[in-house]
């Protein structure tokens, strides 16, 4: 069975990106291995969304906040998709992916600028992952060999 690659981008690859990183990765069809990297990496993963990727069973060691040029260089993965998963990183000018993967924008409001008591804030992760499992579990019952970038981003449609 073929594995496809997934890079989920975010600016600062801390929260969003890291989370489609882990849900791909774990997926119970093993169709996908998933990436995530930012257009300006911030320092760390955020506590909150490093513990629900623990909780997926996500690899610790791979959890780190990646500037998405390790992903446009020729020894890096070929991508199969790429999804940005914030606005701010869909306007910018990405870099050249080798390959020519099917791109996609799912958008989602930044769960670490929710204000308010630790429960409000894990509960904006909570729905953040929600989400994007569900577009992930979209994806999987697709025809993922004939898939493009314009029946990828109607996953966001029946998601």
């Amino acid at each position: 069975m073929k594995k496809y690659n997934i890079l989920f981008l975010c600016t600062h690859n801390s929260a969003r990106s890291v989370l489609g990183e882990a849900l791909a990765s774990t997926h119970h069809s093993g169709l996908f291995q998933g990436f995530s990297a930012g257009s300006t990496p911030g320092d760390e993963i955020h506590p909150i969304a490093r513990q629900l990727a623990q909780e997926l069973g996500f690899d610790q060691t791979k959890l780190r906040s990646k500037s998405w040029d390790e992903y446009s260089s020729k020894d890096a993965p070929r991508m199969d998709f790429i999804i940005t998963v914030c606005d701010q990183a869909a306007q910018e000018p990405c870099p050249f992916w080798p390959g020519q993967p099917v791109t996609a924008h799912w958008s989602f409001p930044d769960p670490s600028k929710v204000l308010g008591d630790e429960s409000h804030k894990h509960k904006a992760f909570v729905d953040t992952l929600n989400g994007l499992r569900n577009r992930i579990e979209t994806l999987a019952q697709m025809p993922l060999d004939k898939l493009d970038s314009m029946s990828l981003r109607e996953v966001h449609t029946k998601a």
